[in-house]
């Protein structure tokens, strides 16, 4: 069946949803975006996510579009049209069409807002987990305010492909003082030698993961010790593990970085007892 998108208003063929092209997204990458994992039909972390994209439009002074209760009744009939069972949701909401101005457009000038879903296997993205995956360094390029989910990601895409072009699954990027900020559509984490999970406390320099902030709480809950500070990457190629987490991979063991393993270069036993009980949780 055709794939189903939401823009503005109407639900719509994929392949036939367009905005203008004076959309102040496309031409200032003026927007801001969420995305939701779902599980049997379900969003998972569902209110975790509205309450981010609630602070990323309040942060960039973008109008709410529609009530958190529509978006919900919108959100839940495109994954219907779309017969979703296991995927994810996205959506993108931009300040809007104007004429181009770099200064805001004015008031009243209705916000963009687009949704659309796709199919994930979660079993493969299980079994990766099993496997592990690899990650690069790289220096991070991105702009000071990385904590509002902007659509302003070419220095992410320009990682992402590094690490594709070296046959990794990530890269992990460093900010100008030696330390690993997050990857690029993935928050970092390591577990030292003495037991201690540690991540980047959620400040300007990175997103705010709800993946990220679920699992403190269930690391938490569980009696590990957690360290919300930053890592070098030789604290990261002596830790006992690590690992990324996202909307998507949930937690993904991280083996290798820039080619060395991680301990024994296997994914260690407590990401996937992290990664259970963050499925528990949610």
């Amino acid at each position: 069946m055709s794939r189903i998108a939401y823009v503005n208003g109407r639900f719509q063929r994929h392949d036939l949803a367009a905005v203008h092209i004076e959309d102040r997204g496309f031409q200032f990458a003026d927007a801001i975006y969420e995305v939701w994992a779902v599980r049997k039909g379900e969003l998972l972390d569902a209110e975790g996510h509205f309450d981010r994209l609630d602070r990323s439009l309040n942060e960039l002074r973008i109008a709410h579009p529609v009530t958190r209760a529509a978006l919900t009744i919108l959100i839940r009939e495109l994954i219907r049209r779309n017969r979703i069972s296991d995927g994810l949701v996205y959506l993108q909401i931009s300040r809007g069409r104007a004429r181009r101005d770099h200064g805001f457009p004015p008031p009243g000038t209705r916000p963009t807002l687009v949704l659309t879903t796709k199919r994930l296997d979660l079993d493969a993205v299980a079994r990766r987990a099993e496997q592990g995956v690899s990650v690069i360094s790289v220096p991070d390029q991105r702009w000071a305010r990385c904590d509002i989910k902007t659509v302003n990601l070419l220095p992410n895409t320009l990682a992402k492909q590094a690490a594709r072009d070296a046959g990794a699954y990530e890269a992990w990027q460093v900010d100008a003082d030696g330390f690993v900020t997050e990857g690029t559509s993935s928050n970092a984490w390591i577990l030292t030698a003495d037991g201690a999970l540690v991540t980047r406390p959620a400040d300007h320099a990175i997103l705010h993961g709800i993946t990220r902030a679920t699992l403190i709480r269930a690391a938490t809950a569980a009696g590990y010790r957690l360290e919300e500070r930053p890592f070098t990457i030789a604290e990261a190629l002596e830790a006992r593990e690590a690992f990324l987490t996202s909307a998507t991979n949930f937690v993904m063991p991280v083996t290798r970085i820039d080619g060395r393993p991680v301990a024994n270069g296997e994914p260690g036993s407590v990401s996937a007892e992290l990664r259970q009980a963050y499925l528990a949780a949610v």
